[in-house]
């Protein structure tokens, strides 16, 4: 799997979020919110990965202000995509693809939002390759979907560095364990948006942590 390195210019910190109330998922937004242009919110059904988060009773009437990617590690994304209106972003598993990309495009227009595709660590990224056109974003896991705080999987910037090479201008972010010390590897491979959950929430300031990894990823040091 051959790639190219690219751009060392700083990417979009994007905050992921991780909630299983309602409660904590407004209080997330509302801490980043006047920080991040993007919030990246984890929805998981406990079938597709073994952890259960909001619902979509809870994903209704999001505060405004912010845009929103919904990264569906669940079954049939379909279904639960055409339940979200709005100008959204969703991303669904490559994994979770089978026979069913139709009615996923479909719900993805209905509800006016652009579509993007996620790659777990142990996938072959020429999976992706028939879909990609179809796609406003491809995402690369850097864990193993489920879990906040987990190690940040370097081998996976090959897959990073490969879809750079054939997407010039496409949006490729990654996701899981990003923190200031792998943000410059993974944006000097060619991803131009990090998601980060712990390296954000964990800090009292969040702006301060997102301007460290904002800075971090184009290699400048604070």
């Amino acid at each position: 799997m051959n790639g190219t390195k690219l751009h060392t210019r700083e990417a979009e910190i994007v905050p992921a979020v991780l909630a299983k109330t309602r409660e904590l998922l407004l209080n997330s937004i509302d801490r980043v919110k006047s920080h991040a242009a993007l919030v990246h919110i984890d929805v998981m059904d406990s079938v597709f990965v073994p952890n259960l988060t909001v619902g979509l009773e809870d994903l209704k009437s999001l505060p405004e202000g912010v845009k929103y990617e919904f990264h569906w590690m669940v079954r049939a994304p379909e279904k639960w995509i055409s339940q979200i209106p709005g100008a959204n972003t969703h991303i669904v598993h490559i994994e979770t693809v089978s026979g069913n990309w139709e009615e996923i495009k479909l719900a993805a227009k209905k509800t006016g939002s652009a579509l993007g595709l996620a790659i777990n660590p142990e996938t072959q990224v020429e999976k992706l390759l028939p879909y990609a056109k179809d796609a406003q974003i491809l995402l690369v896991m850097s864990v193993h979907p489920g879990f906040s705080g987990q190690k940040y999987i370097k081998e996976v910037e090959e897959k990073i560095s490969f879809l750079r090479g054939k997407f010039p201008s496409l949006a490729i972010e990654v996701d899981g364990g990003v923190n200031a010390e792998n943000a410059f590897s993974a944006a000097r491979k060619g991803a131009s948006r990090l998601a980060a959950a712990s390296a954000i929430f964990s800090h009292e300031d969040v702006g301060e942590a997102i301007q460290k990894l904002r800075k971090a990823s184009g290699g400048h040091a604070d």
